[in-house]
């Protein structure tokens, strides 16, 4: 059975990265709170390069464009498919 994923607030995110600012070792932190500590040093990350947990604040600019670019060619799809359909209507009459 997999191991169920845990979420965090970002009021504790926000201690835990205060704890390792204030000297408490990483190795200390992860133990006590049985966190990872990939998922330490992200917190450490995104405090220092945004302040923010929020995915959407962490992102670089590459992955923003990426999404919209993304989110253009469904749009331009789904209009590509409307508009083979009204091509096939009028082909009919």
């Amino acid at each position: 059975m997999p191991k169920q994923r845990r979420t965090f607030t970002a009021e504790f995110k926000k201690q835990m990265v205060l704890l390792y600012e204030n000297g408490k070792s990483r190795a200390d932190l992860v133990e006590e709170y049985g966190l990872t500590a990939s998922a330490l040093d992200r917190w450490i990350k995104q405090v220092k390069t945004t302040g923010s947990f929020k995915e959407k604040d962490n992102r670089s600019s590459e992955e923003n464009e990426l999404i919209a670019l993304r989110k253009e060619n469904e749009r331009l799809k789904m209009e590509n498919d409307i508009l083979k359909q009204a091509a096939l209507i009028m082909g009919r009459k």
